[in-house]
Parts: C-alpha cells; structure tokens; sequence
C-alpha cells in the first residue's frame, strides 16, 4: 500500500473507494480552501440551482412510463392491464401520482446522487407501491457477504431493508453508491451565494457606495461618536436625498463601478459554472448566452441534451427499476419498463407532417397510429398498413396502365 492509500484509508476513504460497511456519498477533503457546507435548502435559494434541478424533475417526471410484454419473437404490446402498469405510469401509491413520486426521485438523484424507494410487494413478491425514501435519511451498508442493507431514519428510529426491498438509483459511483452532486460542487453553490448575499446586502443600502468622511482637524471621541450618528447613513443608506455636511467635512465615495455593484460577471459565472455541474444547456434555464455553443436553434439543443445527457439518466432509472422492481419471474415473461420520449422529441408541425407522412407511405406505421399521436380519433380503414405502388417488385407492376392512372407501355421481359 502506498502512501497516498494509506493517507486515504485514514481518512476514512472517499465516495468512490469500496469497502465494506457504510459507503461515502460525499468527498473525503475539500480541494478548495473554507468551503462552505451546503445543504440541499441553502443550495435551492440559488435561482441557478432551482432551475436546473426544475428542468431535470420536471421533463423525467411528466414522461410516461409504460410497462411492455414481449413475446418470443421480440414483439411488445403495451400492458394496460397489469398492476405493474398503473404503479409505473399512473400512481405508484396511494398519496401521489407517477409525475409526484418520480419529481421527488429526480430532485434526490440530481443533487444528492442517489434515489430510494420502498418497495412493498405481495405474497408472491410482485410490487404493489412504491413510497420515496428522503436520500438524507438512508444509510447504504454493505454486509460481510457482500449482501446491501439499508438503514432509514425516521423520527429517531432506524428502520433496516433488505436489497430486495428498496428501488435504489444510484448515478456515478463506487458502483453501490452515488457519489453526491451538492456536496462535490459546495465551493461553485458557495460563491453564488456569496455573490447573491453581497449584491443584496449592496442594494438593501440603496447601492450606496462605501466612502470616507474627511475632516481638516482631529476629532476627539466624542466628536467622532456624534459623527457617526449624524453622518453613517451616508454609507449604510436610507431614502434622504440631500446630506448637509458642516464644520468642513467632506465626503469622498470610494471608487465602484455599476458592474462591481451588480456583480454582473460573477454572477453570470455562476450560472454557467452551475449549469456544467448539472449538464443543462444553459440555455434551456432562461440564460441566452448559452445557444452560440450549440446552434441557433432549440430543436437542436434539445436533440443535444437529449443523446448526451437525458438517456443515458433515463437508461439508468429505467434499469434500475427492471433489476430491482421486476421480480425474476416478471423478468422471464419478458416484461419490459420504459418511458415513452415521443411527446419530448416531437419538431415542428411541418417536421411531423413530414415525418408521419414518410412513415404511413412506406408501410412503417398506419394513419390512425400516426393520428393518435397528433391526438386525433381513428378513421374505419385506418388501420392498414400501406405503401407507394412505385416501391413494389417490377413484376408486380401493372401492365399497360401505372399508378397514376396514365397508360404505359407493357414491361417487356
């Protein structure tokens, strides 16, 4: 062992070492000098923060997951039907609805890198709810035998489950844990809020500058606490407009510009520096600077946002839920739990025409599937699968006549 693991072992370890027992979510040393401890409230009041962490609850929470049955030859139907389904898609228990229950798992995996459920199965095992586990209040313990245990407290009691009981979405790790986002990016939440506290406190005193009060002769004390009466407004700020300065006093504002006031660059820092620690275009959180970077428009970022960084985050949910959720048995049966990103990655009217149009001509879709994504009723005779006659094998072309209805030439062999 050498020195910088003897160092680490003595520390503890850090969020991506593995070992037995209890597992770090968080770093062992800060590299930054008097960062500031943040917790998920403090970081929240970061309106930066509050976005980002908005977009990612808000698009994973309102996609529909749907359960699937696949047959041997690899066709799936959805499975309206099951129990499984209505906790996936419509209410996982009986106090919130999917949209609820996966906005509170996402808003535990983005800052803290973990997100638990408990999971109540029946007699023969299958799941019948899901109640979310605060990430703050459970402790991931792995046993001698390599089995996990977790601990959750809850009003001074710690209630301990079994792997097999707890829905656990884990981000980037030691592969039992995640590693937590807040507490790895403390020191970029700590100087937003350093520069949100300082712009405030600058305007509470009507952006006053800070200054000095001179005076051609020295004061004694008393004179100096009656200036401090008569005068500390100038600086600290209220609603007066007009200051009279005797006995030959002079104020002197110390130099501060309209930018060092706003603290403009700082703060628009901030916001791009906090984006990156949540891999959100930051253009996609009301920030304008950020679409030079990927393209004009925003059906190109979010195509972006979607390939590298939406699915791979979905991917990892919805296998947890198929390892954890599923039972072996289900698994066999070729269920399948997925969600469903038309609704997020539909274009414009005109693209979709194109596409639906493309789709229903070459026989992959009929016209009543590509109406009910456009939320329109289905047609008698809708159903049929069709294509373009000019795509068909040449001896099945029509002698004499075409498509068109314009007389031909026969095909000569």
């Amino acid at each position: 062992m050498n020195i910088f693991s003897k160092f680490v072992t003595w520390l503890g370890g850090n969020a991506n070492t593995q070992r037995n027992g209890t597992q770090n979510t968080g770093p062992s040393a800060s590299a930054h000098d008097d960062s500031p401890v943040v917790g998920v409230d403090s970081a929240l009041q970061v309106s930066t923060v509050w976005a980002c962490v908005t977009l990612w609850s808000d698009i994973i929470s309102t996609l529909p997951l749907k359960v699937y049955e696949t047959d041997r030859d690899g066709n799936r139907t959805v499975d309206k039907e099951s129990r499984l389904y209505r906790i996936m898609h419509d209410k996982p228990n009986r106090r919130q609805t999917s949209s609820q229950f996966w906005s509170q798992m996402v808003l535990n995996l983005i800052l803290r890198g973990n997100a638990y459920a408990r999971i109540v199965r029946d007699a023969k095992g299958e799941c019948v709810a899901l109640w979310p586990l605060s990430a703050d209040q459970v402790e991931v313990i792995v046993a001698d035998d390599g089995s996990l245990l977790y601990g959750y407290t809850f009003e001074h009691t710690t209630l301990v489950f079994k792997e097999s009981d707890i829905l656990h979405i884990a981000g980037m790790g030691n592969g039992v844990v995640g590693m937590s986002p807040l507490d790895y990016m403390r020191s970029s939440v700590g100087l937003a809020i350093s520069a949100q506290n300082h712009t405030t406190k600058t305007f509470r005193k009507n952006a006053r500058r800070p200054g000095v009060l001179m005076s051609d002769t020295v004061l004694t004390d008393d004179q100096r606490k009656a200036v401090k009466a008569n005068f500390g407004d100038i600086v600290t700020g209220t609603d007066k407009e007009l200051y009279v300065l005797e006995a030959q006093f002079k104020f002197e504002p110390l130099g501060m510009s309209p930018a060092d006031v706003q603290l403009l660059e700082t703060r628009q820092f901030a916001v791009q520096d906090l984006a990156r620690w949540f891999g959100a275009p930051s253009v996609l959180i009301n920030d304008n600077s950020g679409t030079t970077t990927l393209g004009s428009s925003i059906y190109e970022i979010i195509q972006t946002f979607y390939k590298l960084r939406l699915r791979p985050k979905l991917e990892l949910i919805e296998q947890a839920i198929q390892e954890r959720v599923l039972t072996p048995q289900q698994r066999a049966k070729g269920i399948i739990v997925e969600f469903t990103l038309d609704a997020f990655l539909r274009a414009s009217a005109k693209d979709r025409m194109e596409i639906s149009a493309k789709a229903v001509q070459n026989g992959l879709r009929t016209r009543n599937e590509e109406r009910a994504k456009e939320n329109l009723n289905a047609l008698p005779g809708g159903d049929i699968l069709t294509a373009q006659t000019n795509l068909a094998p040449i001896d099945m072309l029509p002698i004499g006549g075409s498509s068109s209805g314009v007389p031909e030439e026969p095909i000569r062999q």
